[in-house]
């Protein structure tokens, strides 16, 4: 869609009030999102209003609806739940609450509201809107507000965004909260791993998800869970014996502990409850073993929130401005969204009604339906996970006679190891033997290279780093020597996961082609690095974890400095010549700047930063956060701006400098990467099957690839996964630094400094155009986990 870029400076706020709460179950991110949405007003020149305790203060009015200034939400970003309260609200259900709730919002000539919460809280808000009109006319008719009134205040807008950690919304493809709440899952689950292994125990852990599954299924899915009970998809009759017979053969396996996870919704197929404590009790007659429940309840729902979450709701928070102002009497009350990576908007009745629909396929009983209905990010997650939990018995796998490689290249970055689990889980279930190479192409050209089976790599989904073990060579130098144990092991196909050097490792075997036959095979790359600085790939496995990194410690680091005199904070982070994750760090942690290779910058923008801090510096604000990519420029060095901050602040604020360096590559996996790393593993190793099937001869009896699109990058293309050949990525890639020429997050720069409290342009061609649930290619895989 080429268009000319439409910028927001025409959209102007001035004369408009708008008005933000938060109603339902509290959800991570809350706050960031009540943050984008306050700071966005006031930069479009809007007057901004919290509504206080949800719904419950709109009635009550008073001092539950105040207008609120830029520094109302600072240091709001990392603290959970939601700073201005959320109720349950019995009056709003009355049309006499409904009333006094109008005539407290026209009083403050509030006309837009911004709603964040779940399904319950956003069709109020649009039965709120239906009846506005009708509301204010009887409020006239009370003699409660005059006939000018009905006439200026005679249209309300609404706009919602999701917040719950269930992401039972349908249309959006991760709610504001449900990361956060797969994070605390997952920290609870490695822990429970630790002890379980201890003693061989099975624990039965219950998850939130009253009506549906996603928490359970996701988690089951990132921690390799034995079994898992979800509401949309129950299990067939005589699960029990099933169950108990996969439990058996697991510790026949010499694997010491089980993981069960049970959504709190969970039901057989007969609409029965299946609870975690029936589960128990099954397990420890059955089979006897020492068997625990922990059931995590509130814990979902607390802590800090995810990057994940952060970058989420402030992009939601702000545009959700932008729809408001855009609004007029006839566009429908709209919800604002996540698909892939692109922020939508979508008519929030439709979203509402097809939410509705898959509680009412899994009532009458149609759970193939509900599955469906819930998308294909839901889809796949199961069907991944099915794939992935239950080795089939050798007999019943089939034979494909055909040998696939596996190994790491270039960096360790979390969620590496997932990868590999599934692309042997995955390899051997279409009938391959499965190689794993150590060390790289150093070690490929070494002949360390084994068969590994499915037993393996249990356990591997949780583990940092790269157990495999990984380098940066190159293959050139080792071209016969890789050539000869390809011949040897007979290898017929390469899956390479890895980061800029696994997209030149595999651009120098292709190129080898023509000298060595052994490389003419089906052989796919899998972005995994922390700089997510591949060609061809939005989101690369590991960046995730170290941006979660990365806002975990400039959340400490703030922190650090509470109490204190103003202090400034320099941060340098990795990446090479890559900013995104100092740019997106910056957003998440509500950094002030983010100095960046792709955005050139000279010392009067350093100075004009100062000066923009100084002044920050001389109201109620105490700390400055500022974040630089290690290799942004060489001569504004991180020492160099430490320096020239700490000259230019004194007797303002005094300056720290941290270098994060390499604890941003260690860690265990977030949430997002494993199930990233799980799901496109899992593709490319099915795309391989379907290569090697195309290219194999009878006549020679081998497999023979030489064409282009038989090497390839899968990646993450805004909404889809996408297959593409490495020889027309070599256009698109700056070879000199190791990046992509064109890079999507650079248009989230504006927002960042937007909010910061920096006057800048913000290109908004992207947004704005309202799609219908239908017309939506159903998520996409992976901007959900």
């Amino acid at each position: 869609m080429d268009h000319q870029p439409k910028f927001f400076e025409n959209l102007s706020g001035a004369g408009k009030a708008i008005a933000v709460l938060t109603s339902g179950g509290d959800a991570q991110g809350m706050n960031a999102a009540v943050r984008a949405v306050v700071r966005m007003g006031i930069y479009v020149n809007a007057k901004v209003y919290f509504i206080y305790e949800g719904y419950q203060g709109m009635v009550d009015g008073g001092d539950n609806i105040v207008e609120v200034s830029w520094e109302s939400v600072s240091s709001i970003l990392q603290v959970g739940g939601t700073v201005i309260g959320s109720a349950r609200c019995k009056p709003f259900r009355t049309r006499e609450g409904r009333l006094q709730a109008a005539f407290n919002l026209v009083q403050r000539g509030i006309t837009n509201l911004c709603v964040i919460g779940g399904d319950g809280s956003l069709t109020g808000a649009n039965l709120f809107r239906e009846e506005w009109s009708g509301l204010l006319e009887e409020l006239a008719q009370k003699g409660k507000i005059d006939a000018e009134a009905v006439k200026k205040y005679a249209y309300l807008n609404i706009v919602g965004m999701v917040g719950s950690i269930d992401n039972d919304f349908c249309g959006t493809d991760m709610t504001i909260g449900t990361d956060s709440a797969l994070h605390r899952i997952i920290e609870v689950v490695d822990a429970i791993m630790t002890t379980a292994q201890s003693h061989q125990r099975t624990f039965v852990l219950e998850v939130m998800g009253r009506h549906c599954g996603y928490l359970a299924l996701v988690s089951a899915l990132a921690c390799g869970a034995d079994w898992v009970f979800i509401p949309e998809y129950p299990p067939e009759e005589g699960w029990e014996d099933s169950m108990c017979v996969k439990l058996s053969e697991n510790r026949a396996r010499k694997k010491r502990l089980n993981i069960i996870i049970v959504a709190e919704g969970a039901i057989d197929c007969h609409n029965k409850p299946i609870t975690s404590e029936k589960v128990k009790d099954l397990v420890v007659q059955r089979l006897g073993f020492d068997t625990r429940v922990t059931i995590l309840g509130h814990v979902q729902r607390g802590g800090t929130p995810s990057a994940f979450d952060r970058i989420l709701a402030s992009r939601m928070g702000v545009e959700a401005v932008l729809a408001l102002l855009e609004a007029t009497p006839d566009t429908p009350a709209c919800v604002v969204s996540l698909s892939g990576n692109q922020a939508v908007r979508l008519p929030l009745m439709e979203c509402v009604q097809m939410t509705q629909e898959v509680q009412k396929a899994m009532d009458e009983g149609r759970f193939l339906e509900a599955v469906r209905l819930r998308g294909r990010s839901f889809e796949n997650n199961l069907n991944t996970y099915k794939l992935l939990s239950h080795k089939r018995p050798d007999a019943e796998l089939p034979k494909s006679n055909f040998n696939v490689a596996v190994l790491n290249v270039g960096a360790p970055a979390a969620g590496m190891n997932a990868a590999v689990r599934a692309a042997v889980r995955v390899g051997m279930t279409e009938g391959h033997k499965i190689f794993a190479v150590i060390d790289g192409f150093e070690g490929f050209a070494r002949g360390k290279i084994k068969e590994i089976s499915w037993g393996d790599v249990g356990g591997w989904t949780g583990q940092g780093g790269s157990i495999l073990g990984t380098k940066r060579t190159l293959p050139a130098k080792y071209l016969e020597k890789i050539a000869d144990q390809m011949r040897t092991n007979n290898i017929n196909a390469l899956m390479v996961i890895g980061g800029f050097e696994a997209y030149l490792g595999l651009l120098e075997l292709s190129a080898a082609r023509e000298k060595y036959d052994e490389f003419c095979v089906p052989m796919v790359m899998v972005p995994a690095t922390v700089s997510n600085n591949v060609p061809g790939s939005d989101f690369s496995i590991g960046a995730d974890t170290a941006l979660n990194t990365i806002t975990d410690t400039c959340d400490r680091i703030k922190q650090s400095a509470s109490g204190t005199k103003r202090r400034v904070f320099i941060i340098e982070t990795m990446g090479g010549y890559c900013g995104y994750l100092a740019n997106m760090g910056a957003l998440a942690a509500g950094a002030d700047a983010a100095y960046i290779f792709e955005e050139q910058f000279d010392i009067r923008e350093l100075q004009a930063n100062v000066e923009h801090l100084t002044e920050k510096m001389k109201t109620s604000i105490q700390r400055g956060l500022v974040l630089r990519n290690e290799n942004c420029n060489e001569n504004y060095t991180t020492d160099f701006i430490y320096q020239l901050y700490s000259e230019e602040g004194k007797g303002v604020f005094d300056c720290r400098k941290n270098v994060l360096g390499h604890m941003q590559q260690g860690g265990a996996p977030s949430p997002f990467d494993r199930n990233f790393g799980t799901k496109i593993s899992a593709k490319a190793m099915q795309w391989i099957s379907k290569k090697l099937k195309e290219t194999y001869r009878k006549e020679g009896g081998k497999v023979f690839a030489n064409t282009d699109d038989s090497v390839c990058l899968l990646g993450m293309r805004r909404r889809n996964l996408v297959f593409q050949p490495v020889a027309e990525l070599k256009s698109e890639t700056d070879f000199v630094h190791r990046i992509p020429k064109e890079q999507w997050w650079l248009k989230l720069r504006p927002l960042m400094k937007i909010l910061a409290k920096y006057k800048t342009s913000y290109d908004v061609s992207d947004s704005g155009q309202l799609e219908h649930v239908a017309m939506l290619p159903k998520e996409a895989e992976t901007g959900a986990i």
